[in-house]
C-alpha cells in the first residue's frame, strides 16, 4: 500500500500567519546576532574567523544531518556526540599503533554505525523510549572511551591524515564539502525516496503507519544507523581538525548543541516535520551564537545558559504551532 504524506512544509499555517513562527523567530535571533557582532566584535567577519566558523559548522552540521532523521521519526539520539568520540577512539588507536590512516578511518565511521544500529535496534525491535536507551548508550560509550584512553588524548596520526581531511579547495576546507554532500545525500533521501516518507508517516502517526504496511521497525532501525553513520563521519573530520581523539570530544555541551540546531531549524520534537536543510542551518546559527558570545566575552557557562533559554523558546514555539495547526 503506497504512503501519501503531506509535506511539513505544504501544511497550512495556523494562527501564526503564512510565514512560519520559528523560521521568523530563528531569521530574527541571527539578524541580531549579525548586528551585535557588526556593533561590538567586528572582527567576527574576518575572512579567518569566518572560515573557522564554516569549519565548526562542518561538524556540528553533520551531526545535526544526523539526529535530523531521527527527530522527524519521533525519536531521538542523545548519544551521537558521545558515538563520536568513541569511534573516534578506536581509529585513532588503530592509527597509533601503525594502522593505515584509510582503515583507521573506516573503523571511525563502522565503529559509530554500528553503536547507531543497536540504539535502532533497542527502540525499534525491544520497544525501549528513545530518550532513556540513548542517554544509556551515552553513558555507556563515554565511560567506554575514558576506559580505553585513561582520560588521556589519542594522537600520532600521520601528516597524510591531515593532508587529505585538512586540504582545501578553491579556499574552501574539505569538511564543508563532506558536510555539502551529507546534505545532499541526506536531504534526497529524506524528500524523495520511501525512507523519508516512512519515517515523516512514523512521526506523524507511527500506529497508522504501521496499519498502513509502513516498515516501521526496519525505517526506525535505518534512521539511527544513518545518525551513527554521520557521528563516524564527524569522529573522522574532527580528529583531523583536533590532531587527536579523546572522550572529551563528546561532551554534554556538544549533546545540547545538536539538539539546539535541529530545533533551531525547524524540525519539530514531537516527529513528522521539519527538513534536514533546516537543521544545517540552525547548526549554522548555534556555531554563530557560540562564536559571537565567546569574542563578546561571555563565560562558558552563561553561554549554556542563553543556549539552554533558546531550546526551551524554540520547544514552545513548537508547542504552540502543534495546537494552533
Amino acid at each position: 500500500m503506497a504512503v501519501s504524506v503531506e509535506h511539513p512544509a505544504g501544511r497550512r499555517p495556523g494562527l501564526l500567519g503564512a510565514i512560519d513562527a520559528k523560521q521568523a523567530v530563528t531569521a530574527v535571533l541571527f539578524a541580531a546576532i549579525l548586528i551585535l557582532l557588526a556593533l561590538f566584535a567586528p572582527s567576527f567577519f574576518r575572512r579567518n574567523n569566518l572560515i573557522n566558523v564554516l569549519v565548526q559548522t562542518s561538524s556540528l552540521g553533520l551531526m545535526a544531518i544526523g539526529m535530523a532523521p531521527v527527530m522527524i521519526a519521533g525519536g531521538i539520539d542523545l548519544s551521537i556526540p558521545a558515538n563520536m568520540a568513541l569511534g573516534a577512539v578506536f581509529g585513532a588507536l588503530f592509527i597509533e599503533a601503525g594502522g593505515n590512516p584509510v582503515v583507521g578511518s573506516l573503523i571511525m565511521v563502522a565503529a559509530a554505525t554500528l553503536v547507531g544500529l543497536l540504539n535502532g535496534v533497542a527502540v525499534a525491535v525491544l520497544g525501549m523510549i528513545p530518550f532513556v536507551v540513548t542517554l544509556a548508550t551515552m553513558t555507556v560509550t563515554t565511560g567506554a572511551a575514558v576506559w580505553m584512553t585513561h582520560s588521556v588524548s589519542v594522537a600520532g596520526f600521520p601528516d597524510s591524515f591531515f593532508d587529505v581531511l585538512l586540504a582545501r579547495v578553491a579556499g574552501v576546507p574539505v569538511a564543508v564539502y563532506v558536510l555539502l554532500a551529507a546534505l545532499a545525500a541526506v536531504g534526497l533521501a529524506m524528500s524523495a525516496t520511501p525512507f523519508g516518507r516512512y519515517l515523516y508517516a512514523i512521526g506523524i502517526n507511527a500506529r497508522a503507519a504501521r496499519v498502513a504496511r509502513v516498515p516501521v521497525r526496519a525505517a526506525t532501525c535505518a534512521s539511527y544507523a544513518v545518525a551513527g553513520l554521520l557521528a563516524g563521519l564527524t569522529a573522522v573530520l574532527l580528529s583531523a581538525r583536533l590532531g587527536s581523539a579523546s572522550a572529551n570530544m563528546g561532551n554534554d555541551g556538544v549533546v545540547l548543541d545538536v539538539v539546539s540546531a535541529c530545533v533551531v531549524g525547524g524540525i519539530s520534537i514531537y516527529g513528522g516535520a521539519g527538513r534536514v536543510t533546516g537543521a544545517v542551518l540552525g547548526a549554522l546559527l548555534i556555531t554563530v551564537l557560540s562564536n559571537s558570545l565567546n569574542l563578546l566575552g561571555i563565560s562558558y557557562y552563561l553561554n549554556l545558559m542563553i543556549k539552554g533559554v533558546v531550546i526551551i523558546g524554540f520547544v514552545a514555539l513548537d508547542g504552540l504551532k502543534r495546537r494552533t495547526a
